[in-house]
């Protein structure tokens, strides 16, 4: 019988203000208790967030039932739950970085709200089948783009997953203005 995996009890997320922001930067910032920002977070509470994570995805993003042929995280936020949902479906990834090489099959996309915007996927070619991973989302602008790139080039992004939905902005129906389904383990809302 397969082991069920749950979301580390608790999950919790929340928005803090960020200090010393400059005028292209998000005053607030998404935290959660898997980014190791408040307190120390146990190997087996990220094992259990990808598993969640993962099983979402297989639910609600029909496309990925057909392959996926690589996941591709988002610097830097975006490493850990990538790792760690790969780790539970047993999928390669790849990640995006802030650094700008001389390799095959590199698309550019923005991150319109960062200090540094311009972000770098690298090996994308036409026809592959691509689950975006971030740690949260908030505009949607930077998956949004990522997937306007990717498109571009061939390649064939079938749904992002995030740890957190900050619904304020309504990144998720940019998304869905591109036909690319999201799934999030929690979401904040106007209560937050």
């Amino acid at each position: 019988m397969p082991e069920t995996l749950t979301v580390p009890t608790p999950f919790t997320a929340r928005v803090v203000e960020r200090l010393g922001v400059g005028p292209a930067g998000r005053p607030e910032r998404v935290i959660h208790s898997l980014d190791g920002l408040e307190a120390s977070v146990r190997p087996s509470d990220l094992t259990a967030a990808g598993g969640e994570l993962w099983q979402r995805v297989r639910r609600e993003i029909p496309a990925v039932g057909n392959g996926v042929d690589f996941v591709l995280g988002l610097d830097a936020g975006g490493i850990l739950p990538t790792v760690a949902l790969t780790a539970a479906a047993g999928l390669p990834y790849k990640i995006a970085w802030k650094l700008d090489l001389p390799l095959k099959g590199r698309v550019r996309f923005t991150e319109p709200h960062a200090n540094r915007t311009e972000v770098f996927a690298y090996g994308i070619s036409a026809g592959q089948r691509i689950l975006l991973v971030d740690d949260e989302i908030t505009t949607g602008r930077t998956l949004a783009d990522l997937t306007v790139r990717l498109r571009e080039a061939g390649a064939l992004p079938l749904g992002a997953a995030c740890l957190v939905e900050d619904t304020e902005e309504e990144g998720r129906s940019r998304l869905a203005d591109l036909d690319l389904p999201l799934v999030c383990l929690t979401r904040l809302g106007a209560s937050r």
